[in-house]
């Protein structure tokens, strides 16, 4: 009974390896497809980097443009170091398949061998003919031809799962070879990526270092200008209008929660605040709502949601990656996303920040996101 139970908890296990193992494969592929996109967005960059010529007005343009190339090479490293992560999980999946595979053979081969001794010992001792001629009756001699028989399929049985266990079982470690493969050129990339990124980071500081404290001051309002989200939010009042999802939410409301986890305000500009974090923290919420619009920036990369409360928006923008869909209803400190990176000129180091919007149904009321947040 318990080798019966064992048996089905083996191929219970088996069958959802199976079950996740395409799903993991997905995830490798979609990983794989993001890196592609992120290889070709930094190509074009140093193509435009390289033709950018000299003089003052270009050393400005081309530290911006190497502020973005860094901040692209930061989001490649990110997406390659998860790629070499799902391969890590796949290998240890699928090692550990192989390793109950090659047990479970181990044991079919072992069993095999007793049923086959134990034939062979019948067969020396004319056990077979003793056992035949002992029948009481007709009937009882064709039963017992019919268990001999039995016996044999079984060893023939026992001898085919032994064959496709092995089959399996090259399978999995052929597999194993070639996620072990690919983690290695992985990890390569991930080396030769982070060489380059200390190459641009070089430049930068280089380029940097020919400008004023107030010419990089500007620079960096002008990259902050490119996250302005002014036009987008006078689109999405019309289509605010009426709703009902976390309609209690005024500009009385206080007390709320950081939309960063872990994270802290840089700086407060009126309706908006800058709030960094640890990287991978996540975005949340300040309220109950309904997700009116996700956009992705074709400047920085990064994806923009728009939350309505009532008919009050929050603005979320800087995210690396979203966790909400269009028209999807979210509560109070449920997760959006985690937040994205961002290059800060005057330093030239980076950084993970999230850029928080909150607009009034009027466009004419103003309300400072700071008068939101728990002191």
């Amino acid at each position: 009974m318990k080798s019966k139970t064992a048996k089905y908890l083996f191929l219970l296990a088996a069958l959802c390896t199976l079950w996740t193992a395409p799903a993991q494969d997905r995830r490798i592929e979609e990983q794989k497809r993001i890196i592609e996109a992120l290889e070709k967005r930094i190509a074009q960059g140093e193509r435009e980097i390289a033709s950018i010529k000299k003089g003052r007005a270009a050393t400005e343009e081309r530290l911006r443009r190497l502020a973005r190339q860094i901040d692209s090479r930061n989001q490649l490293l990110d997406a390659t170091e998860q790629e070499a992560a799902l391969l890590r999980r796949e290998i240890e999946r699928t090692d550990s398949v192989a390793g109950d595979l090659s047990a479970a053979l181990e044991r079919n081969r072992l069993q095999y061998g007793a049923m086959v001794r134990e034939a062979y010992r019948n067969y020396r001792h004319n056990n077979y003919l003793t056992y035949l001629f002992a029948s009481r009756s007709f009937a009882d001699i064709a039963r017992k031809i019919t268990m001999l028989r039995e016996v044999a399929a079984m060893r023939e049985r026992k001898l085919l799962e032994i064959d496709s266990l092995a089959r399996r079982v090259a399978d999995e470690k052929s597999l194993l070879d070639s996620r072990n493969r690919a983690l290695d050129s992985v990890l390569r990339r991930l080396s030769s990526q982070k060489e380059k990124l200390q190459r641009d980071a070089r430049s930068a500081r280089s380029e940097a270092s020919r400008l004023s404290k107030r010419e990089k001051a500007a620079l960096q309002q002008k990259m902050a200008r490119e996250q302005e989200l002014d036009v987008a939010i006078n689109e999405l009042r019309k289509l605010t209008r009426g709703n009902t999802e976390g309609a209690s939410f005024s500009n009385k409301t206080t007390g709320l929660r950081l939309p960063v986890v872990g994270g802290r305000v840089k700086r407060y500009m009126e309706n908006m605040a800058e709030i960094t974090g640890p990287k991978g923290a996540a975005i949340i919420s300040i309220y109950d709502g309904k997700v009116v619009e996700i956009k992705r920036n074709r400047i920085t990369n990064k994806y923009d949601v728009f939350v309505a409360h009532g008919e009050y928006i929050t603005s979320y923008a800087n995210l690396g990656a979203v966790s909400v869909a269009k028209g999807q209803k979210v509560s109070r400190n449920q997760r959006l996303g985690s937040i994205g990176s961002a290059m800060n000129v005057v330093t030239m180091e980076p950084e993970y920040k999230l850029v928080f919007g909150i607009y009034p149904p009027s466009p004419k009321t103003k309300m400072r996101a700071q008068d939101c947040f728990r002191r």
